[in-house]
């Protein structure tokens, strides 16, 4: 899968995305709310091998999308299919140099309309840390609604934490 936006290019990952890459997981509070921790120099190519592998959407594999601008990697998407009939998941985190231009939104809210669309999903769900306000404004400014709120559900570095789930039906397309 590969398209454009009004500024951006999302297509998978390529090789020499790495560094770009590097630099958007390198940074303890973009992995803040994530599962994994940041990356090192040590582990970053093992990180981003299955980027790399992940570049067509089945039942049993995941999709990972570069969004690019100006030849930079400033974000990264996935999808994958959750195991209910048509339904997919959503992740995806953003430099911070991308932070505040509207990149993130145009990003998601055109993945959103290719996987409706061209994927004829039925249902997409973002599930994110109760505490990662920003990716809540995200959901909401894409056209996702909130649909549950659970209480240390989710065991995480550490810690039990709060989950939310966001959700959107294809219906729900304007």
């Amino acid at each position: 899968m590969e398209f454009n936006t009004e500024r951006l290019v999302i297509r998978p990952f390529q090789y020499d995305d790495l560094q770009d890459v590097f630099n958007i997981y390198n940074n303890d509070d973009i992995c803040k709310y994530l599962l994994h921790d940041k990356w090192t120099q040590e582990n970053m190519c093992e990180e981003f091998s299955p980027k790399l592998e992940n570049n067509l959407l089945t039942e049993g594999t995941p999709l990972s999308l570069a969004v690019v601008s100006d030849a930079k990697v400033i974000g990264d998407l996935s999808v994958w299919y959750t195991g209910m009939k048509d339904t997919v998941e959503i992740g995806y985190s953003f430099s911070k140099e991308a932070s505040g231009k509207g990149y993130a939104t145009e990003a998601v809210s055109a993945l959103v309309k290719k996987l409706f669309i061209d994927f004829n999903v039925h249902r997409i769900q973002a599930n994110l840390d109760a505490r990662n306000k920003a990716s809540q404004k995200l959901c909401e400014r894409v056209g996702m609604r909130k649909e549950a709120h659970f209480i240390q559900d989710f065991w995480n570095k550490g810690e039990w934490t709060d989950s939310i789930v966001f959700g959107m039906l294809a219906s729900d397309l304007n």
